[in-house]
């Protein structure tokens, strides 16, 4: 069994790689930290299926409206299932200044192909802080106990 410290620092790294693969416009380094079947479903909804088709997908996104944009994001939750299976809650946003506040929800799960970790879905998810507002004062159980 892996130590949960050293498997928490190795998703740490993979983050970090994915941010530095953002931040250079390199495609085919993003699509490294994903496993070849992954799936990526983005904040409007499309949903690329393998590691080849979001590279693709995101080369011409680096190359037109994502160009000079840097990734930002927050892990809030890791969970492991295991020692190859791992659940992570995250904040996000791309923008080319750090946003005051992030303004998406991400859900990623990861697994260890060959020692390392790689992504094999991502969920981003707009948050609406308005929207969660009402809904919390009009139905105040619906709200997370933390």
């Amino acid at each position: 069994m892996i130590s949960t410290n050293a498997a928490e620092q190795a998703v740490h790294a993979l983050f970090g790689e994915l941010a530095r693969a953002w931040d250079l416009g390199d495609a085919d380094a993003y699509g490294a930290c994903f496993t070849a079947g992954a799936t990526y479903t983005t904040f409007v909804g499309t949903v690329y299926r393998g590691r080849d088709d979001l590279a693709a997908g995101h080369r011409a996104l680096f190359g037109s409206v994502l160009k000079g944009t840097r990734m930002f994001n927050e892990i809030v939750d890791i969970r492991f299932y295991g020692d190859d299976t791992a659940v992570v809650a995250g904040r996000g946003d791309v923008a080319r200044r750090r946003p005051a506040k992030l303004t998406k929800v991400q859900t990623y799960t990861l697994v260890r192909e060959a020692g390392e970790w790689r992504i094999a879905s991502f969920h981003n998810t707009r948050r609406k802080p308005l929207m969660e507002a009402l809904s919390f004062r009009f139905v105040p159980a619906s709200a997370p106990r933390r």
